[in-house]
């Protein structure tokens, strides 16, 4: 993720994003509610909620230009910038210091009424805007809490810090390349993404008061996994048809087939299933697939583990051979 470390200068001063820029509106769209669980069948990998819906980046973008549009016509003097997260700003951040929420121990923003289930967008202007008197930098309560960092398979947190480079969500969506085999069984059945820091977290629990807002309606789930014998057997067309108006489009088909293989494996080792085994096996072999699909799939199927063990007797066997006096007498 180099991009992470570019335009620091934005990221840092969010002035820089619009000339003369002296506020900053923050808004949180909720996507799920509260102890909204869901199985997926065997055989089916399974992908983070906010993916599920319409694109977020489209939909939040899409209302922030609206409400753009508005204050425009209200302060005709004043500039409007709208963004989402595509845009090098701290949005958390932001969202702590306009009284959204806090930055929780799995550093994603918590709301004491919402939870944790929401995307962050927000609008830059040059219009000066008075501070609420009631407003405050948001409180933490996480407290002692150590749920999410328990809970994540990968041991990728830390408080208030991630590891990237054992992110789940990292992983199966910004990573281009391997991935290193100590994290497949971890993963899981996870293809898109990861919740298990939010599912885990106390605020996110269906225990917690209602608040009484829903979630936006484009963000109902459309899909909530995928057949994995289906995405092992995608070609382009069929992966860019599965992700139309979907913000999984970030992931390319090479990617989408190496988690789905990773998945398997991780299905294999609790459900007899012999078209995932003789498909995994096929890709194992295919020499049109990349080079991380078949490694993915060789690990899946255990195959370099055996051929090293196989060598490693054979080996052991021959010295055995090649030291025994009989032996040699024999040849003699």
């Amino acid at each position: 993720m180099k991009w992470m470390a570019e335009r620091v200068d934005v990221r840092t001063d969010i002035r820089t994003m619009l000339e003369g820029a002296k506020s900053v509106i923050m808004v949180a769209d909720l996507y799920a509610n509260r102890g909204d669980t869901r199985d997926i069948a065997v055989g089916h990998g399974r992908i983070a909620r906010y993916a599920q819906g319409r694109d977020y980046h489209k939909i939040i973008k899409k209302r922030l230009h609206q409400l753009c549009d508005e204050l425009a016509s209200a302060h005709p003097d004043a500039a409007f910038r709208a963004f989402v997260d595509t845009a090098p700003v701290m949005e958390r951040e932001l969202a702590a210091r306009c009284g959204i929420g806090w930055q929780g121990k799995h550093t994603l923003t918590i709301n004491p009424t919402l939870g944790s289930w929401f995307l962050l967008g927000g609008i830059v202007t040059t219009l000066e805007l008075p501070v609420p008197d009631d407003q405050a930098v948001s409180t933490d309560h996480c407290g002692t809490c150590t749920r999410c960092i328990d809970a994540c398979p990968t041991q990728a947190i830390t408080p208030y810090r991630v590891d990237a480079n054992r992110c789940i969500s990292y992983l199966s969506i910004e990573h281009r390349e391997a991935i290193d085999s100590a994290f497949h069984e971890p993963m899981g059945d996870w293809i898109f993404g990861c919740d298990i820091c939010q599912e885990v977290c106390p605020h996110n629990s269906a225990r917690m008061t209602s608040s009484r807002v829903e979630p936006y309606p484009a963000y109902e789930s459309s899909v909530h996994s995928f057949d994995l014998l289906e995405v092992l057997g995608w070609s382009e067309n069929d992966r860019r048809e599965a992700f139309t108006g979907s913000s999984m489009k970030r992931a390319k088909l090479g990617m989408m087939k190496r988690n789905a293989v990773i998945a398997a494996g991780h299905d294999l080792k609790h459900h007899a299933s012999p078209a995932l085994r003789d498909r995994l096996t096929s890709l194992a072999a295919d020499e049109s697939e990349t080079d991380m699909v078949r490694q993915a799939a060789r690990d899946a199927l255990g195959l370099d583990r055996c051929e090293s063990s196989a060598s490693g007797e054979q080996t052991r066997q021959q010295t055995t051979r090649h030291h025994t006096p009989h032996d040699r007498t024999a040849e003699e």
